[in-house]
């Protein structure tokens, strides 16, 4: 595939010029575009990208200062030369503060214009690395309560990934607890507004008035306690992402103002005539199925259409129960901070492993860091927890129970014993058989015998490197 040339657009009131400097530009193989204004160059610069921008300081009506004041109010991806007769130290200065790259006066050779150019082309290569090489070390290192082999959860980050670099609004769903805001604030830093703020607003926890303050903003004197002008979270993010939390309970009489917002951009605050332009992503989490809440009259369709180009489904905790010891490992670091961190008994792990974590991540977070602070040793044990006693672990084991009498224990079925928890124990223990026969409660002989039914493997190490 052929490269594509570097485009140049060149911008000066004097068509002499131009047009020498569109030969020696072309003659070295850049693509080159003129224009012999600062209107003419905005109007060109709203439709077709540049590499490189060679803008004049001085010209009629739109002068090259207003020119690079758009290019980067509207954040185009250019480096910009300033070009004049003027040499002034004060404009030079002038010119760079707003995001010039350099500053040239006339005249000037060409070979030194050749040389700035190929210079301003190299940082943009640069910046785009620096882009590239940001959104792939955040890509690879998952967000808090977001560690795991699980599939459903790989897949769900995967698309995450995939998704952020677009501006396409993200719905996310998952039960309370389970990591909504994380996955929200893991698309922001995987996207191109990386930079710019990332605001949450909890659709639930307003009332309806104050909800629609939070978000629109308002002039003064819009109502009794308004003695001043305020931003709303849609004005203060310009540029960056909004999630929108809890978006199912959003009243009925502000969706259509939000709806308006994602077809056009524009809004108004509350007491106020002037029409204001915002330009953030919108995010939104529930954990309410959106459909059933359009079927009931609750929400408006239009703006489910809206909102969900593309959903990410969190799983639940019960559902990726094989993460729990990545995550217990995770929670202690972060917990110990610079000490090392505590370890978990085997028989705490078993515990963990056999609730059910209505609260899911959260909650499992919450359970850690409280049995670090009450144990007063390097080990966190089962005492150590509060767990409450619908947990399946302090069920009684049913073959178990059948067989109390019987001085040999018969083998559980593997529905008693599923193959994940039979997995987590033994990775737990570094398949030590007789510790995970201790913490499964059954015989050495018995465990075998699962392992083989389940034609589990040890995993392999490597030889060590020197």
């Amino acid at each position: 595939m052929q490269k594509l040339p570097i485009s140049v657009l060149a911008v000066d009131d004097e068509e002499t010029l131009l047009h020498t400097l569109t030969r020696v530009l072309q003659q070295h193989g850049y693509y080159v575009e003129t224009a012999e204004d600062g209107r003419v160059a905005i109007n060109i610069l709203q439709s077709v990208p540049f590499d490189i921008v060679l803008l004049d300081f001085m010209m009629p009506n739109v002068g090259g200062l207003e020119v690079l004041k758009f290019i980067k109010e509207q954040r185009l991806d250019c480096e910009v030369i300033m070009v004049t007769a003027v040499q002034d130290i004060h404009t030079a200065v002038e010119c760079m503060s707003l995001g010039a790259f350099y500053y040239i006066t006339k005249p000037y050779v060409a070979t030194d214009l050749l040389a700035l150019i190929e210079r301003a082309c190299e940082r943009k290569r640069l910046l785009i690395q620096n882009r590239a090489l940001k959104r792939q070390i955040a890509h690879l290192a998952l967000p808090a309560g977001m560690s795991g082999s699980n599939k459903a959860l790989l897949e769900m980050l995967e698309l995450a990934s995939r998704s952020a670099p677009t501006d396409s609004p993200v719905l996310i769903f998952g039960a309370s607890g389970t990591g909504k805001e994380v996955v929200a604030n893991f698309v922001h830093i995987n996207s191109l507004r990386n930079e710019m703020p990332f605001l949450a607003l909890d659709s639930s926890s307003h009332a309806e008035m104050l909800l629609e303050r939070e978000m629109f903003g308002y002039e003064k004197d819009a109502f009794t306690d308004a003695g001043n002008a305020r931003q709303g979270v849609l004005e203060i993010a310009n540029g960056g992402t909004i999630l929108l939390d809890q978006i199912s309970d959003m009243p009925l009489t502000l969706q259509p103002k939000l709806l308006r917002f994602l077809q056009t951009g524009e809004f108004c605050r509350i007491g106020g005539t002037k029409v204001l332009k915002s330009d953030v992503r919108i995010i939104s989490a529930t954990t309410k199925d959106l459909r059933r809440e359009v079927a009931s009259g609750r929400f408006l369709e239009e703006l489910l259409l809206r909102l969900n180009q593309i959903t990410l489904v969190v799983p639940s905790l019960n559902e990726r129960k094989q993460d729990i010891p990545v995550l217990v490992d995770q929670f202690l670091k972060d917990q110990a901070g610079t000490k090392p961190p505590k370890q978990l008994d085997p028989e705490a792990l078993e515990l963990l492993l056999a609730y059910d974590w209505p609260g899911n991540v959260r909650e499992l977070e919450n359970a850690i860091q409280r049995a670090a602070i009450l144990s007063d040793s390097d080990v966190i044990r089962v005492e150590h927890f509060a767990i409450p006693h619908r947990t399946k672990a302090l069920r009684p084991d049913p073959v178990r129970r059948r067989a109390g009498k019987q001085r040999t224990r018969k083998p559980a079925s593997p529905e008693v014993l599923p193959k994940s928890r039979l997995k987590s124990v033994l990775n737990s223990v570094k398949w030590d058989e007789k510790r995970a026969a201790k913490i499964l409660k059954i015989n050495v002989k018995d465990l075998n015998g699962r392992i083989e039914a389940y034609q589990l493997r040890k995993p392999r190490t490597g030889p060590k490197t020197s």
